[in-house]
């Protein structure tokens, strides 16, 4: 009895170990993708930080320069930008791992829809990232360094200014996947349209509440995260109001179960 026991617990359990060393495969290409395109940038890793500094650079008085105040930061903090830079260069495989971990188990018209929505999420990802290197960042580092004190040398430290950077960066690229967001809220079924556009009050004042958390004590960052994050909150509701919750169509679906 116990060895029929025994067999009958694995055979259960079997369907989920499978998985679990399927996620863990995944998560390794995920890793050892990464490590490689860091190896490929790490070499690079100083022409990198000038690259991201140079807003800053751009404005900073004339005779001053951004300084290192910790002694491993001039290796260390070139060293960060370059495995940060890898993760955001690795993304589409990272979703690409994800989408094929969970495709298996998705109806054919949820895959239809799945394919389309991981690669916008991925431009627009990129597009935050670009909107605040190209637009935020000049207006905020030239707001800044025009506001000092006199007799006050800005002199930014370079890890600090990594961090600030990198704060931005993902605050933009996660404030442009609204759009991504909107739909996925919608096909789910856990709200429509309608309340969508009954809420619009309520998500321009959240957005300006999360524009003062994730950006500086300025005006001007402020609003240059809170009005493109109310701008593609209304993309999403336009592209939403075209799309049939995937509840509804969970009839259609039946004779199509996933493979």
């Amino acid at each position: 009895m116990s060895d029929k026991r025994t067999q009958a617990q694995l055979a259960e359990d079997m369907p989920l170990v499978a998985h679990l060393t399927e996620l863990r495969s995944r998560l390794l290409r995920i890793v050892v993708i990464w490590m490689l395109i860091f190896a490929g940038l790490f070499y690079f890793a100083n022409d990198l930080y000038t690259f991201i500094s140079e807003p800053l650079r751009a404005y900073m008085p004339e005779g001053t320069s951004m300084i290192a105040t910790d002694v491993a930061s001039p290796f260390l903090t070139p060293f960060k930008l370059a495995l940060v830079s890898a993760l955001f260069l690795a993304m589409p495989f990272v979703l690409h791992q994800l989408w094929s971990f969970i495709a298996p188990g998705l109806y054919k018209h949820e895959k239809r829809l799945a394919v389309p929505l991981l690669a916008s999420s991925i431009i627009l990802f990129y597009s935050g990232m670009a909107f605040a290197y190209y637009v935020v960042f000049p207006l905020v580092f030239g707001f800044f360094t025009s506001t000092a004190p006199a007799g006050v040398a800005v002199m930014t430290d370079i890890n600090k200014y990594l961090d600030f950077v990198l704060t931005l960066f993902m605050a933009f690229g996660l404030s442009f996947e609204i759009p991504v967001a909107t739909v996925l809220l919608v096909l789910s079924g856990a709200v429509d349209v309608a309340k969508l556009r009954s809420a619009r009050p309520y998500v321009v004042v959240g957005c300006f509440v999360i524009g003062m958390v994730l950006t500086p004590p300025d005006v001007i960052s402020q609003a240059l995260l809170a009005i493109p994050m109310w701008m593609l909150y209304e993309v999403g509701i336009f592209f939403s109001s075209m799309l049939k919750p995937l509840k509804a169509r969970e009839p259609e679906a039946e004779d199509n179960p996933p493979a």
